[in-house]
């Protein structure tokens, strides 16, 4: 709808892909001269059968199709900002490459279905148009030519009044959107006059009847389950199942980081303890030594990165399904300690420290604190920094509870030690069992080690509460005693 002193009004009704020409294409496309590509061909057939019949019934309102060269320079021109003077940045000039439309017309790596799921060797084309989202999309845009009365046809006057997509995946982007109760839509040109334009945007689609729409659904699940079935026979079915009453517990490990420690040139000898009812394959490698890595200064700190991986693989048996055991299972402990090595091959222990693996499967960063035991005096320490060597210990499960002590209660007075360092694991932590197949009630009355879990880790969060409530008690008596007694016996006394 034009101004009012014109009340010039036009109402059009457009199908998708509706190709209406405007009177510059009319005046373009007429010329033989100016015809090129098959496609303006085609224009000029179309525009001359038009004129035998009369001419075009749009007058401003046209479209511009998916196969226009308007549509290619929209999206090759399109600014992130609204400067005149914009320079592209790295990452517009990448995405410039990467389009989005008619990718069915020229099948590319991507947009086929393979037989492999995992592209070892990938092409430059298939990188470029696969480190985006690249969903193949049909674009089509509805203009209007804002002209004064008279002088249509001049492509200073064309705007896009609406802009409509459609992916591949059936989703349809309308923008601006259908006008409903929002009222029109405003243009406003820079000329002479000022001149506001008003229109407004409806869907004239026919509704769908129920009979078509349930027909509709019924192809689209039938189309989905093949679909699914296609998935499934790139995976297969031939998984290797644990038995009834068995928890497969697989880890990749990774040891990040070692940070803190006195001397340069570290390396990590660890190794994994298994509990009773854990077992292993007789091929699985339980222990192992990382690289020598020299440190660099990060921070305050000294840090050698390792970046060392490996996998371990356990199975955790219930001894008997039938019988409820309350306690909760052990859980495998991984026991390490670091070493340095220097120029002339002394070695020293900077630390020991251990590792409970985690019962919940996912992704674990753990950071663990590391000590060293101290001998008495000076000559120790002389002997560790001229000759190399330290007091070392014999059995490394005594980070822990010894694997040979039998008692109730194990005493460490007169153990000296020192802190010094802390390593970084990164444990990508994976659980296989039947019970996971299994319903809610049915494990419930197993009483199965999964839900025995569930009591792990709340009690896990019980310690961490009490550890927390001990450290507060402890930095409370520790400011009391800084207090000036004198300042505490008033207290007292005035309470």
């Amino acid at each position: 709808r034009a101004p009012q002193d014109s009340l010039e009004e036009e109402e059009v009704e457009v199908g998708w892909q509706e190709k209406l020409f405007s009177q510059f294409e009319v005046d373009l496309y007429l010329n033989e001269s100016a015809c090129q590509t098959p496609l303006d061909w085609q224009y000029h057939e179309e525009i001359q059968k038009l004129e035998k019949a009369g001419g075009r019934k749009n007058c401003r309102i046209f479209t511009y199709t998916d196969h226009d060269r308007f549509t290619n320079l929209e999206e090759l021109c399109q600014k992130v900002t609204d400067l005149d003077h914009e320079v592209p940045s790295h990452l517009v000039e990448r995405m410039a490459n990467v389009r989005r439309r008619r990718q069915d017309r020229r099948p590319v790596e991507a947009s086929s279905l393979k037989s492999k799921i995992i592209t070892w060797e990938p092409s430059e084309e298939f990188i470029k148009n696969n480190h985006v989202i690249n969903t193949p999309v049909q674009t089509m845009y509805i203009m209007g030519d804002l002209g004064p009365y008279g002088k249509l046809g001049h492509r200073e006057y064309e705007n896009v009044l609406c802009t409509i997509k459609v992916d591949g995946n059936g989703v349809i982007t309308v923008k601006p959107d259908f006008s409903g109760t929002k009222g029109a839509y405003r243009i406003e040109l820079d000329g002479e006059k000022r001149e506001v334009w008003e229109y407004t945007i409806e869907n004239a689609s026919a509704q769908v009847q129920p009979e078509e729409e349930e027909r509709e659904q019924r192809v689209f699940r039938d189309l989905y389950g093949r679909h699914r079935d296609y998935l499934s026979g790139l995976v297969g079915s031939d998984f290797e199942m644990p038995l009834p009453g068995t928890l497969r517990l697989f880890i990749n490990g990774e040891i990040v980081s070692a940070q803190g420690y006195e001397y340069d040139n570290l390396y990590v000898h660890f190794f994994l303890e298994l509990p009773n009812q854990w077992s292993s394959s007789p091929l699985q490698q339980l222990s192992g030594v990382t690289q020598t890595c020299a440190t660099k200064t990060v921070g305050w700190d000294k840090v050698a990165y390792f970046c060392y991986p490996f996998t371990v693989e356990m199975f955790y048996t219930q001894e008997d399904e039938g019988v409820f055991p309350y306690h909760l299972p052990q859980w495998p402990v991984l026991y390490f300690e670091v070493l340095s090595l220097d120029f002339w091959q002394r070695y020293r222990v900077e630390g020991y420290g251990s590792l409970v693996l985690p019962a919940c499967p996912g992704v674990h960063m753990l950071t663990i604190p590391t000590w060293r035991p101290v001998g008495l005096g000076t000559v120790a320490e002389m002997r560790r920094f001229f000759i190399g060597g330290s007091p070392e210990l014999e059995d490394l499960t005594y980070i822990r509870t010894p694997s040979t002590f039998k008692g109730k209660r194990l005493s460490r007075f007169g153990f000296r030690t020192e802190s010094t360092g802390s390593v970084t694991f990164r444990l990508y932590c994976l659980q296989q069992s039947k019970a996971f197949l299994e319903s809610s009630a049915l494990r419930q009355r197993m009483q199965s080690v999964l839900d025995r879990l569930g009591g792990f880790s709340q009690q896990s969060s019980v310690y961490n509460v009490l550890e927390a409530f001990q450290r507060a008690r402890r930095r409370m008596q520790e400011a009391r005693e800084s207090l000036p007694q004198d300042l505490i016996n008033t207290s007292a006394s005035t309470a």
